[in-house]
């Protein structure tokens, strides 16, 4: 049953009301960071206040305006969209307090477009989780572009500035591309309504063009998503300050490319039509080779955040191949290695914005010792690396488990061995950090200088690392991202047999 409402509209106007209010409080530090604090719990709890329908099968919906007699502007909470939403208002609390934390303890400039434009890329991501329909998404994917283009550029020195360039180069493409395959859709179906199991078929357009328009959105959604070779801008972004690395990692940006892969595969064209013009092999072998590739290049980084760009490149690949395999429990699998990826990986930027705050260094083989210095930030550390290699009891373990079912469901199991290969080297690349921490001694250590702990920083690290422990031993703890998962999965293959094993 559709719910019409406004809620949907309010999770992402209250970042955009609170992106206002910061711009006016520059001259009150703490006014200014009360308005961020105060929008984030708020989209949070209106989010979650959604939930309870949406796990009962009902959709809350709002249009903003109507574009055409057809098309709309339009919020609707299906459990593909709530799985993104109550994933990325619940990241932005813990990140809103670290962001508070890191900047004072830098003394950061421009505080207030940075936290105004965080605001304003929270609301994108809201827009993009909760869109109806392919312009919808477009626009607020666009948004999402602009809002966190000064982030990039927040330093304002030379090396910013190209890798901001960049990025926006990168990602306008991007949009470009995808809304070259918006219209591409609209004129072959008449319609851009997301659809569970897809709404295009073969009698609309010739097989060739059916393929060419999946190729056009998805290397849309693979830019953002920095699946290889179109990567590039990622590495570069690290010239950010970390919690803008962590929002591009983990919550906005690369994983609103992920989902519009997510989407185009599951609600546009649907696994009928896939299997049958032939396209999904290709991305499947695209993505594998990008977790490969990814992985090796990460072992050869000695700068902590680059290393963690690269972990990203692969991670986020899994999920690429997860839908690629069209099965019941790859795509569920896909949806939970959005949420197990986000909550470790935010852990590990924040983990590495820490790191450096206090102690000013950038690259791993310089981090001699550093366990006894910080003893929680690297047990953080620790748990969310064995989570990215896929450790059981951890969150990382779970989507994994679903990843190799479905590959097993597709009939292709060589791809399990794909996935073991990138846990073997995440241990590669990860566990030399924490070797250095705890077993290495630093032979300057008497002439070593550390910065004040901050507490809005290590809390923010524990509530997560707590999330990915939680959500490794219990999977379906409220909020349900499991189920959630399931439901999502469920509605895209339903009425399809594909042969599954």
């Amino acid at each position: 049953m559709t719910i019409l409402d406004c809620r949907p509209f309010l999770a992402v106007g209250v970042s955009f009301i609170a992106a206002v209010l910061i711009a006016f409080s520059r001259r009150w530090p703490n006014l200014r960071e009360t308005w961020s604090v105060i929008a984030s719990v708020l989209k949070f709890g209106i989010i979650l206040s959604m939930l309870p329908a949406v796990l009962d099968g009902n959709q809350y919906q709002w249009t903003l305006c109507q574009i055409t007699d057809t098309v709309g502007l339009t919020l609707r909470t299906d459990p593909a969209g709530m799985i993104f939403a109550v994933l990325a208002s619940m990241l932005w609390v813990p990140m809103n307090f670290y962001s508070i934390g890191y900047m004072r303890c830098n003394n950061e400039s421009e505080q207030t477009g940075y936290f105004a434009a965080f605001a304003i890329c929270m609301s994108a991501v809201m827009g993009i989780a909760m869109a109806e329909n392919l312009l919808t998404f477009f626009i607020f994917y666009e948004l999402l572009t602009l809002a966190s283009y000064p982030l990039v550029l927040h330093k304002r020195n030379q090396e910013a500035l190209m890798a901001s360039r960049k990025y926006l180069i990168y990602t306008l493409i991007s949009g470009q591309l995808f809304l070259a395959g918006v219209i591409a859709v609209y004129c072959i179906s008449g319609t851009m309504d997301f659809t569970p199991g897809g709404f295009l078929s073969t009698d609309m357009a010739p097989r060739w063009v059916l393929q060419a328009i999946f190729v056009l959105m998805i290397l849309a959604g693979s830019v953002k998503a920095a699946v290889m070779p179109l990567h590039g801008w990622l590495p570069a972004a690290m010239i950010a300050p970390t919690p803008v690395s962590a929002l591009l990692h983990a919550v906005a940006v690369v994983k609103t490319g992920v989902f519009a892969v997510l989407r185009i595969i599951g609600f546009v064209f649907g696994p009928k039509l896939l299997a049958e013009i032939g396209v999904v092999d290709v991305l499947a072998w695209a993505a594998a080779a990008s977790i490969i590739i990814s992985s090796l290049i990460a072992l050869r980084q000695d700068h902590l955040k680059r290393r963690l760009a690269f972990s990203t490149i692969g991670q986020l690949s899994y999920i690429v191949l997860g839908a690629a395999l069209i099965s019941p429990l790859s795509i569920k699998g896909a949806y939970l290695h959005l949420v197990a990826h986000a909550v470790m990986k935010i852990t590990l930027f924040m983990c590495a914005g820490l790191i450096i705050a206090r102690t000013h260094r950038n690259n791993i083989s310089e981090l001699y010792g550093i366990g006894k210095k910080l003893p929680v930030t690297m047990a953080c550390f620790t748990i969310a690396s064995l989570g990215i290699a896929g450790t059981p009891f951890l969150v990382g373990f779970v989507s994994k488990w679903n990843l190799a079912l479905g590959a097993l469901q597709a009939g292709k199991p060589l791809y399990i061995l794909v996935w073991v290969a990138s846990a073997l080297l995440a241990a590669g690349y990860l566990m030399p950090v924490v070797q250095m921490a705890y077993f290495r001694k630093d032979p300057q250590e008497e002439f070593r200088e550390y910065g004040d702990i901050s507490y809005s920083m290590l809390i923010p690290i524990c509530v997560t690392t707590i999330i990915a422990v939680v959500l490794g031993i219990v999977p379906d703890i409220y909020p349900h991202f499991y189920e959630l998962a399931t439901m999502a999965s469920n509605a895209i293959c339903a009425g399809w047999n594909g042969g599954w094993m």
